[in-house]
């Protein structure tokens, strides 16, 4: 119970948006009515200002349907309003246009019965198709950015590995050329002890290198298996309601 406000202006009542519980209540009240096929008048002259994109179809008839379409795909869930409308000579209504009929002053004339026409059916099933494509590369463009990441990862790490392993060549060079020239036997010792340290060092370097692969390896095929798991896509086309239109200039 209250005041709301959308914008917010004063600040002193409920922000209403479209998450909000009462509007979220409201729509699904909205979705859930039963609205069987009507005609609808709508007066151009009653809007307040022009839209030219609508001047063409005043006097004229036809369909108009609206539903919709729900998919979930990688653990996400997301509506689309599919809009589709048709004039009785079979001219198909830009989305926009049919958008901007809706917005119009408009009375309802009668319960009607009938269906409406198949290319308004073909309008919609191209619509989800579409939708579901730019999903589809929506999901391989998020998979393609996390493959580099991956690959990323293990490109950085190989380098930092492969440049301890050279300076751990290089150390042990140099140890074993000290150990040639070194005169006495305890120095010799010394030095053999430290190339077995180097070495050592290095072989550990070498193993962590081959895991590090062995991991990038591992975590891509559950990268692979994690998206094939999620990769069908669950739809659901929801029916809103159907009306035969009529644009009229007053």
């Amino acid at each position: 119970m209250g005041l709301y406000e959308l914008p917010r202006r004063s600040g002193e009542a409920h922000l209403y948006r479209l998450n909000h519980p009462l509007a979220e209540a409201l729509l699904a009240q909205a979705k859930d009515r039963d609205l069987p096929p009507a005609e609808i008048c709508f007066h151009y002259g009653l809007h307040d200002g022009k839209v030219s994109q609508l001047e063409p179809f005043i006097g004229k008839t036809g369909w108009l349907t609206l539903s919709l379409f729900s998919v979930e795909s990688l653990d996400q869930a997301e509506d689309h309003m599919i809009i589709a409308a048709s004039t009785d000579e079979g001219e198909m209504l830009e989305e926009e246009v049919a958008v901007r009929l809706l917005m119009l002053p408009g009375n309802l004339a009668e319960q009607i019965h009938g269906s409406q026409p198949a290319q308004l059916n073909a309008s919609i099933q191209y619509r989800q198709a579409a939708i579901q494509r730019g999903i589809s590369e929506r999901n391989a463009r998020f998979f393609e950015a996390e493959a580099d990441k991956l690959d990323g990862w293990a490109d950085d790490l190989k380098v930092g590995l492969e440049r301890e392993i050279k300076e751990l060549d290089r150390q042990i060079k140099e140890a074993r050329r000290a150990t040639t020239t070194a005169l006495t036997l305890e120095e010799k010792l010394a030095g053999q002890k430290q190339i077995k340290a180097f070495e050592s060092q290095r072989n550990l370097k070498r193993r962590s290198l081959f895991e590090a692969q062995d991991e990038v390896d591992r975590q891509r095929d559950e990268l692979i298996v994690q998206i094939e798991g999620k990769l069908q896509q669950r739809h659901e086309l929801l029916p809103l309601f159907s009306i035969r239109w009529r644009l009229m200039h007053d």
